[in-house]
């Protein structure tokens, strides 16, 4: 019996990530026969149905292609309070209202694919700089940050945070005391969306606060073949099976 697969991301109120997930979702598609219809998108938050709601409304449009095993695809980039707590709760609410019928496969969230790096390497490599900040939102879950600091170090870069500190202020006023005058600033973000506007923003108040500074702001990941190659690439492995 084949497989359906549901990819899901945190939500927002600026509709560029669902277009990019559906994007995403159609490039999976490609592999699958019947693709379209077995592969769909979920939000955990701002959506007007709760996630578990979402995951039973998929399996049961799965089930009747004859799928019995619905694989969640969390596509996030820390292992923050969301996966490691909200994500596994919700899929349990969904998994207990369709009992045995459809068996859900919990896979690894996106961060944690040993390749993700080598992929944002690939995107930043044109950017020319004496430093770098690897920008991530963050979470306040102890132990969530290693990754990206990991991360930042392999590119040669260092970790800042959107939403708890070391800020991305902080660190630029830290790379130019130590005098560096061309720095990049990569956003570990899926998609282009209100955060990275709001990054953009920033950026432009720090280039006027360190006027002779040079700051490159590079894109998030955004939809690509690579990516989805990854993301495929997590739906194949066994992980965690609820039920």
């Amino acid at each position: 019996m084949p497989s359906a697969y549901l990819l899901l991301s945190h939500g927002s109120r600026d509709p560029r990530p669902e277009i990019a997930m559906r994007q995403l979702a159609k490039l999976l598609s490609q592999k699958l026969p019947n693709g379209e219809n077995l592969v769909g998108i979920a939000t955990l938050e701002l959506n007007i149905q709760p996630l578990h709601q979402q995951i039973q409304q998929f399996a049961e449009t799965a089930l009747a292609w004859g799928c019995k095993c619905l694989k969640i695809l969390p596509l996030f980039l820390v292992p923050g309070v969301h996966v490691m707590t909200d994500i596994p709760a919700e899929i349990a609410l969904a998994q207990k209202a369709l009992g045995q019928d459809m068996i859900i496969d919990l896979k690894p969230y996106l961060g944690n694919h040993p390749d993700l790096g080598k992929l944002l390497t690939q995107a930043i490599a044109t950017i020319k700089v004496e430093a770098a900040i690897l920008l991530a939102h963050g979470s306040r879950r102890a132990g969530s940050q290693q990754p990206v600091e990991t991360l930042a170090k392999s590119l040669g870069a260092v970790a800042a945070y959107w939403s708890i500190a070391p800020s991305l202020e902080s660190r630029v006023k830290e790379l130019v005391a130590a005098g560096y005058q061309q720095i990049a600033i990569y956003p570990y973000f899926l998609f282009t969306g209100g955060i990275t506007d709001a990054i953009a923003r920033a950026v432009e108040e720090l280039k006027l606060q360190f006027p002779g500074v040079t700051l490159k702001l590079a894109q998030p990941l955004g939809v690509s073949t690579e990516l989805a190659n990854l993301i495929w690439d997590l739906a194949t492995e066994g992980e965690k099976v609820f039920g």
